[in-house]
């Protein structure tokens, strides 16, 4: 019995490590008024987006909507892809890790008033 529950819990362990490496990083870095970045594809899966502020003078943060969804309410945000912690000038912040589907999303800063950008997942 003991070595049943060694076997299965070496398994679940070799199971959580494999999915816990497929989180891929996005690093974006915003300017005053824009993303450098103004257009991202990817592929289907789970995601953690770095943004930085590189000198825009304010905090930033990062909102990503599903395309066609009123980016303004905040219900259609998907709030794991919001920074943990506003942006301070020179600094780096991620979000929670996002799950990605196929579509076509939106990608946005709110308070750096940045255009909206397009994200799509293939």
């Amino acid at each position: 019995m003991k070595k049943l529950i060694t076997a299965f819990v070496f398994i679940l362990a070799i199971t959580f490590s494999a999915q816990a490496q497929q989180v891929k990083t996005v690093s974006l870095e915003q300017t005053k008024g824009e993303f450098t970045q103004k257009g991202i594809t990817l592929s289907e899966g789970s995601y953690v987006f770095n943004i930085s502020n590189n000198d825009v003078g304010t905090d930033v943060g990062f909102v990503l909507v599903p395309e066609g969804k009123d980016a303004s309410d905040a219900k259609n945000h998907i709030k794991t892809a919001y920074v943990t912690k506003v942006v301070a000038n020179g600094k780096t912040e991620s979000s929670k890790t996002v799950a990605l589907k196929r579509g076509t999303y939106k990608y946005f800063c709110p308070l750096n008033k940045t255009p909206q950008y397009t994200l799509v997942v293939e």
